[in-house]
């Protein structure tokens, strides 16, 4: 680097990348941050880091530059089947119980790596199922693998490794799932790399879990050497983003370094020498209106140990006229489902529904909480009911959509977003999933067409602006998205 930093401009641009990216650099990690930033300092043009910090400081970030240096900042240090004992556990005691539930009923399966950095974790996941699951065709399977470095992601799809990505992996796993391209690079087997869908995701930024990116229902999600950049605000928000992502009984992955210094507390603890597993066993509400004062503290249990949830919570409030009852029951469910407690919010919604069963808001609210947990058919049902209600209502059908793509039905999907688009030409979330269904399909005239649609109604609201049927995304942001989507295809 030539010459150290100083310790103002450290602990200056240290209390920057906390404000802006959430990541956490304490004095006893300065040295890792003044490598990143000397790192990021070419990439942004400089050949002196203490002139780029100034920089940094001098002037509001972009988003695109705030993505640039936490890629920087977040070491992409992995290889395949790291941490052996992690995906022992996953192969010898998760994947059977949740086979072994599913089969010949609901065939699916998602599992997420969060912080996927070159893929090998992804990957090694892909091979695991090939492994453990002989009619795997049979299945619905999602391997999503997300990350906030885009030059990691490319690299990721195009599944290219070298040696150092294999050391301390399986000696029959190059044999198995690999063909020699040189000496020094091997190419992982196309049907391999076909079962892993790459993207883009900031976990301190973007909204999950969430219909729009594929992030909801998941039954593993694999966070490891992860959590530890975050600060610890910003992780407790991104912990409960899993959560609530996660179904009823799945499960959370995290580097064991990680759990001394971050709450898992809303989870159980899974207690496996060696292995930092965690399990989402008793929906807890957070605020509950005229309950009980009780709490479920995090505890260890062993993995066919059953929690039992509490009581229901929810006292009558005789002066409560029924009309406001009425109202007051959408809002608790509607907050159970902010907080990932999709059983408890189903059946308040459900009550809800018995009242009014004219109420298309409240069966849509419904639709979202059984696809959050999976029960894809549930899902499907209570969009159609919503419809009925409610034949004008664009949303309804987009929602269809997105479930309908879930399901692999993807002609459908299409029809549905352009019947949404038929009822409102200006919804903005349809032209985008209709520009990444083309992707999909290599239609890139026809994907470039939606994106641009897309950008020009954006182009309308201010970047705070909340896109409707988004829960949460904002204009802004998804401005950016199709901006790096189409980057990264000029890119591959």
């Amino acid at each position: 680097m030539g010459h150290t930093i100083s310790g103002i401009l450290l602990s200056q641009v240290s209390e920057l990348v906390t404000a802006q990216l959430g990541l956490y650099f304490p004095r006893e990690r300065w040295s890792d941050l003044e490598r990143g930033v000397g790192s990021a300092a070419s990439e942004f043009g400089f050949k002196n880091p203490e002139a780029c910090i100034q920089w940094l400081l001098s002037s509001p970030l972009t988003k695109h530059q705030i993505e640039i240096l936490a890629s920087h900042l977040t070491v992409g240090e992995t290889y395949f089947f790291r941490d052996k004992k992690s995906f022992e556990i996953l192969g010898e005691q998760i994947l059977p119980a949740v086979i072994h539930t599913r089969r010949g009923t609901e065939q699916r399966l998602r599992i997420w790596s969060a912080g996927c950095s070159t893929g090998e974790e992804a990957y090694s996941i892909a091979m695991l199922l090939d492994q453990h699951i002989p009619d795997l065709q049979d299945w619905n399977i999602t391997i999503r693998a997300t990350d906030i470095n885009p030059h990691l992601l490319r690299k990721a799809s195009e599944g290219l490794y070298k040696e150092w990505s294999f050391r301390d992996a399986p000696p029959w796993l190059k044999k198995r799932y690999f063909q020699t391209k040189s000496e020094s690079c091997f190419e992982l087997l196309p049907r391999i790399r076909k079962r892993v869908t790459f993207s883009y995701l900031n976990l301190a930024e973007d909204v999950y879990p969430s219909l729009l990116n594929n992030t909801n229902a998941m039954d593993v999600i694999f966070c490891r050497n992860v959590l530890m950049y975050f600060a610890p605000e910003q992780a407790k928000k991104v912990v409960h983003n899993f959560y609530r992502a996660l179904v009823h009984k799945g499960w959370l992955i995290v580097s064991y370094s990680e759990t001394s210094h971050i709450s898992l507390s809303q989870f159980v603890s899974i207690n496996m020498t060696g292995a930092a597993i965690y399990q989402k066993q008793v929906e807890r509400p957070q605020i509950v209106e005229s309950a009980p004062n009780w709490s479920v503290e995090g505890s260890e249990i062993s993995l066919d140990q059953e929690v039992t949830p509490p009581q229901r919570i929810r006292k009558p409030t005789p002066l409560l006229g029924q009309y406001e009852a009425k109202a007051d029951s959408y809002r608790e469910a509607l907050t159970l489902y902010e907080q990932g407690c999709y059983e408890l919010a189903a059946e308040k919604i459900q009550d809800h529904i018995s009242w009014n069963q004219d109420d298309a808001k409240a069966m849509t609210l419904l639709a979202r909480i059984y696809a959050n947990q999976g029960k894809l058919a549930d899902a499907f049902r209570w969009c159609q009911k919503a419809i009925a209600a409610d034949k004008l209502n664009a949303g309804s059908y987009y929602l269809v959509a997105t479930i309908l793509q879930e399901q692999g039905q993807v002609e459908e999907a299409i029809h549905s977003l352009k019947r949404s688009l038929y009822l409102d030409q200006s919804f903005v979330l349809a032209h985008f999933a209709l520009g990444n269904l083309a992707l999909g399909q290599r239609r890139y005239k026809e994907s470039d067409k939606h994106f641009e649609n897309a950008l020009s109604l954006l182009s309308k609201y201010p970047p705070e602006h909340i896109l409707p049927e988004s829960e949460g995304m904002t204009s802004g942001r998804l401005v950016e998205i199709i901006q790096s989507t189409a980057y990264r295809e000029m890119s591959v």
